[in-house]
């Protein structure tokens, strides 16, 4: 009987607009753009002291700004110091603004069955850049970026994209955390000075 599987599908009292909470969000997603940020000014930029370092967020997910895939912040690594270590299954870049150091990297050998795992190979890689230069950080690597000026502070423009997170694949681990780092702590203009002129003034 051609209906005889009605009985498997046609079941259920819900009726929910489901299509026409699309177009609606269609329609109305210009106005709501309209009033997010397509300028954001320094002050607006949030800082956090994070597990990966000093950073300045200058675009988000969680901040009222137009762009749509794509987050970046400012990391400022004191003197003589270095960042975090963590690994990503997105890849990254950092533009070097200011000051001169290396990164390590670490390649991962990935196994992906009904769960993902991966396990470092024993060669690390060292990279020297300098001011004006690309950082590119490959797919699930780990990496950490080191402050190889003993008096002027690294400053560097991350920008990650979001498809992975909206993709349910946020795989972010952090391993070592940053020498600045302390847990509860705020940040802000003054603080952040006040950092950067101790750790000089300690080398």
């Amino acid at each position: 009987m051609a209906w005889g599987e009605a009985k498997a599908w046609n079941q259920g009292d819900q009726s929910l607009a489901f299509y026409q909470d699309t177009l609606t969000d269609a329609a109305e997603k210009p106005i709501r753009d309209s009033q997010r940020k397509k300028i954001i000014k320094p002050w607006e930029m949030p800082w956090e002291l994070a597990p990966q370092g000093i950073l300045k967020h200058m675009i988000n997910d969680q901040m009222n700004a137009r762009m749509e895939t794509v987050d970046a912040y400012m990391q400022i690594i004191p003197p003589g110091s270095h960042s975090g270590k963590h690994r990503h299954l997105a890849e990254e870049c950092l533009y070097v603004l200011e000051g001169h150091g290396y990164d390590l990297h670490q390649d991962c050998d990935v196994e992906i069955t009904d769960t993902y795992h991966w396990t470092p190979q024993d060669e690390v890689k060292r990279f020297e850049w300098k001011t004006g230069d690309v950082i590119y950080i490959p797919p699930n690597t780990i990496h950490q970026h080191f402050n190889a000026d003993p008096n002027r502070p690294v400053r560097l423009i991350s920008a990650i994209n979001r498809i992975y997170k909206y993709s349910g694949l946020n795989d972010l681990e952090q391993l070592e955390d940053a020498p600045e780092y302390t847990p509860g702590q705020t940040l802000n203009a003054e603080i952040v000075a006040e950092m950067l002129k101790v750790k000089a003034n300690m080398e």
